[in-house]
């Protein structure tokens, strides 16, 4: 059975559910951040996904990578799974600016995190729906 891991759970906004995974927001307005966690129990890498879920992992993560660079207007993407803290299966998906905060570091430890305030967040999340409602491959099940 599938659990969210309780480091993700606690810095993460749950956005909703696509076909694979759980669309989570990271709680840091210094980045667009979104993490995608596919929901299969007992993974910590991307190979140990079965192919057929490899792909429809490629088309979710595509689907985010696009919604960042539109909507948000990304000037580069940091995609990473790097699992060193949280071993669960996630992905990372930044969107980074030659402005924000640690350019051109990694974010990771760079810069303290700014939790969204909650006009922020109403804004962000509109977003990232409107970025992914238009993306017909994806059967989306949005977060309360």
């Amino acid at each position: 059975m599938f659990v969210l891991d309780s480091q993700l759970k606690n810095d993460t906004i749950e956005l909703g559910s696509l076909p694979l995974c759980e669309l989570l927001l990271m709680n840091d307005s210094n980045y667009p951040w979104v993490i995608l966690v596919p929901r299969r129990e007992g993974l910590r890498e991307l190979v140990e996904l079965p192919a057929a879920d490899q792909l429809q992992f490629t088309v979710e993560s595509n689907a985010v990578a696009h919604l960042l660079q539109t909507q948000f207007s990304a000037e580069k993407l940091n995609i990473a799974a790097l699992g060193n803290v949280v071993s669960q299966l996630h992905v990372h998906h930044i969107a980074r600016f030659a402005n924000d905060a640690c350019w051109p570091k990694p974010v990771w430890g760079a810069a303290p995190s700014l939790p969204y305030t909650p006009p922020q967040l109403a804004e962000v999340i509109e977003k990232i729906h409107a970025g992914l409602s238009v993306d017909r491959a994806l059967d989306i099940s949005w977060a309360n």
